[in-house]
């Protein structure tokens, strides 16, 4: 099975950087500047897991997790919502997301969030 992992993040060097960590890994990366469209987009790419900043130009990173949490079809797709507020947590709590990361992060904290959101999820391709 592909996985796949939709970014979505307006930083073209946190987008580069996770792009390449996780090809590495053997993930399909799909990477967004904006959160236009979210749901056409998750239609398009039908990812496993969903990256998503809070900070994302648009409707933000908040709104489009709500956006996604509140479809029958995408409402199972983890989504781990990363940001260098200090208050992430609650931001990801608010948001819906199922898990968070801080940035900066190091390599290891991106893969290990990443596998955990993946095998405590019922994922299938």
């Amino acid at each position: 099975m592909v996985k796949r992992i939709l970014i979505c993040d307006d930083d073209a060097d946190i987008l580069s950087i996770c792009t390449y960590i996780l090809e590495e890994k053997g993930w399909e990366v799909h990477t967004r500047t904006h959160c236009n469209n979210i749901i056409e987009i998750l239609s398009d790419i039908k990812p496993h897991i969903i990256l998503m900043d809070n900070w994302i130009p648009d409707s933000g990173g908040i709104k489009a997790t709500q956006a996604i949490k509140g479809v029958d079809q995408f409402k199972d797709i983890p989504v781990i919502y990363f940001s260098a507020n200090n208050d992430i947590k609650s931001l990801a709590n608010e948001a819906g997301a199922d898990a968070y990361l801080a940035k900066p992060f190091d390599i290891e904290e991106l893969e290990q969030v990443i596998h955990s959101v993946f095998e405590n999820t019922n994922v299938s391709g």
